[in-house]
C-alpha cells in the first residue's frame, strides 16, 4: 500500500512515478496471497457459500466437507506440481519481469510450495475426517 500510495502520490504531484513500482506490487500481491493460503484453510476461514446448510442434513454435510477437502487438495496439489514445472522452464529460460529484470522463476517455485502445503493442509483434514463422528453441533 505504501508502494502504491508514493507512486501515485509522485504521478499526480510529480509527474513522476516509481520505476517498476507496478511489477513491485504485482510480486508483492503474489507472496501476500500465497502465503495467505495455508493459514486460510488451516484456520478454515474460507469464504463459505452456507444458504443450504440449515437444510440438509448432517451426514450428507459431513460428506460434502470429506469431498470438498480432498478435491480441494488433489486440485491444489496438481496446481503445485504445474507451478513446479513452469518455475523450472522459467528458470531454465531465465524469465525475468520486463522492467525490473528480476527472476520470476523463485516467485513461482514460492507459489508452487505455499499451493502444495495448503493442499496437503486439505488432505490431511481429508484423512482426520475417515471415520471420525462430528460431535453434535460443530462443523465438519
Amino acid at each position: 500500500m505504501t508502494l502504491t500510495f508514493f507512486d501515485v502520490g509522485g504521478r499526480k504531484l510529480a509527474s513522476a512515478s516509481i520505476p517498476g513500482s507496478l511489477e513491485l506490487t504485482e510480486l508483492l500481491m503474489v507472496v501476500v496471497i500465497f502465503a495467505a493460503l495455508p493459514l486460510v484453510s488451516i484456520r478454515r476461514e474460507h469464504v463459505v457459500f452456507d444458504s443450504f446448510d440449515h437444510v440438509l442434513p448432517r451426514p450428507l454435510r459431513r460428506l460434502q466437507s470429506v469431498l470438498v477437502n480432498l478435491l480441494c487438495g488433489s486440485l491444489l496439489m496438481g496446481l503445485a506440481w504445474l507451478m513446479w514445472q513452469t518455475a523450472g522452464e522459467f528458470a531454465q529460460a531465465g524469465e525475468t519481469t520486463a522492467q525490473l529484470k528480476l527472476l520470476k522463476a523463485p516467485f513461482i517455485y514460492g507459489m508452487s510450495v505455499l499451493c502444495g502445503l495448503t493442499g496437503l493442509v486439505h488432505l490431511l483434514r481429508f484423512a482426520l475426517m475417515q471415520g471420525e463422528p462430528t460431535p453434535e453441533g460443530t462443523q465438519p
